[in-house]
Formats: structure tokens, C-alpha cells, sequence
């Protein structure tokens, strides 16, 4: 998602400041994309350049607040009717990560592979703490949640398959069985 895309989607709830903005698309995201009030003025200003939203009068507070105009309700319509492509995503650094890993000599690819794995693991199981904590408090919320852990799921079971392909392609050179060293008098105490 854009930020434009986004501010003009809550500025079609009605006109809204900018620290209003700020508050509502972190509320309703989870807080999944923190935005800082500097990014939200820039896209404003942009906004208002190419005839998205226009300024209102500041209120006596000296806050300005801002709504759409006919062809920013017609960009959030076109925009909530329009399928996201993978090509609308950021690139996907983790597999960039492991592709560069598989290519690189003498690396330990499954040693990458379990850093993640870890990692994913520990967020999942954070993720479906706050599922359970939360359940049913803010729907808005709860799709952003599950969201995150469906991709959590989606990115363990990835990395279960590139071990295995890891496996078949570049099967793991004998390894040394671990010994644990036998107590010393100091530590056996």
C-alpha cells in the first residue's frame, strides 16, 4: 500500500489534520507501518499539488485539516476495486538473503536458514499471543494480525522447503559428532 493511497482512503472517512491522519492509519494498521508525521505533511502537500484533497480553513486550535476532492474519491474508489500485484510490493529481502547465501561459497546456507527460522518462529508465537490477548477488540486489527500470521506460517513453510532443496542440491558435509567435554573439577562444583 501507498501512503497517498492510504490518506486519501481515510480522508474519504471526512476531513481530517494531519496528526489526526497520523493517529487513525496506526490505529487501523496495528502500528504494522509507523508513519511520522513528516511523511504524512509531504504527502499532503502532494496530495493537494495534484488536486487529491484541498486545505480547509485552519480552526481555531490552528490545525489544518484537509479533504478530498472529486478526483481523490475517484483515485480511493479505483484504488479499492484495483488488485495488488506482487510487482506493487517491495522487494522480498529475505529471499534475496538466501539466494545470495546459496550462491556464496563456503557459506553455511543452513545456518542462514535456521537464524530465520528462529527468528520467524519467535514472531509467530508473539503474533498468536496478541491474537489470543485481543480477540474480537478492533476488527480492523484483527485482519492485520492474522494477515501477519499467515505470512509467518507462509515464511516457515518456505524455509522448510529450502532446506530440503538445500538437502538434494548441496547435501551437508559429514559434520563432527558433538562431544560434551567431560567435568573438570571446577566445573562439576
Amino acid at each position: 500500500m501507498s501512503i497517498p493511497h492510504g490518506l486519501l482512503a481515510l480522508l474519504d472517512r471526512g476531513p481530517m489534520y494531519g496528526y489526526q491522519l497520523r493517529a487513525e492509519f496506526e490505529h487501523t494498521t496495528g502500528s504494522t507501518w509507523p508513519l511520522n508525521i513528516g511523511q504524512v505533511y509531504s504527502t499532503l502537500a502532494r496530495l493537494e499539488r495534484d488536486g487529491q484533497v484541498s486545505a480547509l480553513d485552519v480552526d481555531g486550535e490552528g490545525r489544518q485539516r484537509y479533504q478530498l476532492t472529486d478526483l481523490g474519491r475517484e483515485t480511493v474508489r479505483t484504488w479499492w476495486t484495483r488488485p495488488i500485484t506482487l510487482g506493487d510490493r517491495p522487494r522480498d529481502e529475505l529471499a534475496i538473503k538466501l539466494a545470495l547465501a546459496a550462491a556464496t561459497p563456503d557459506l553455511d546456507v543452513r545456518s542462514v536458514v535456521q537464524a530465520q527460522r528462529t527468528s520467524t518462529m519467535q514472531r509467530l508465537q508473539e503474533l498468536t499471543r496478541l491474537k489470543r490477548d485481543g480477540e474480537g477488540d478492533d476488527l480492523a486489527w484483527t485482519l492485520v494480525l492474522d494477515n501477519l500470521r499467515f505470512m509467518a506460517e507462509a515464511e516457515l513453510r518456505w524455509l522448510d522447503h529450502c532446506e530440503l532443496t538445500l538437502t538434494r542440491v548441496r547435501p551437508a558435509t559429514a559434520s563432527r559428532p558433538t562431544t560434551v567435554p567431560a567435568p573438570t573439577k571446577e566445573t562439576a562444583r
